[in-house]
């Protein structure tokens, strides 16, 4: 196999933490990022998994708000996206011709 260096910068405390959880899980580093570059390479899609992240406060603001409304009964249902894009296109219609 031919191979190429590839160089990437990151924050040391994720390399350290990327290392001993390889380490555990029997891998090296190294070999984990090949197999992901493979992975992009042949699927050409890349995954991201928010299992460890944490919502932002603005989320957290706008997922109350969304909750307010759905109490309040102040939402909308659609029976297709047909009608969800006419519904939208008729508040954009709406908002221009003020």
């Amino acid at each position: 196999m031919n191979s190429a260096l590839i160089s990437i910068k990151t924050d040391l405390k994720i390399k350290k933490k990327a290392q001993k959880i390889a380490k555990n899980l029997g891998f090296s580093l190294s070999s984990l990022l090949n197999a992901y570059l493979r992975h992009f390479v042949e699927t050409e899609t890349v995954f991201f998994s928010s299992q460890y992240e944490e919502p932002t406060k603005y989320l957290l603001d706008m997922l109350k708000e969304s909750e307010k409304e759905i109490a309040q009964g102040d939402y909308h249902k659609f029976s297709s996206v047909e009608e969800s894009l006419r519904f939208l296109d008729e508040k954009v219609i709406r908002a221009n011709n003020k």
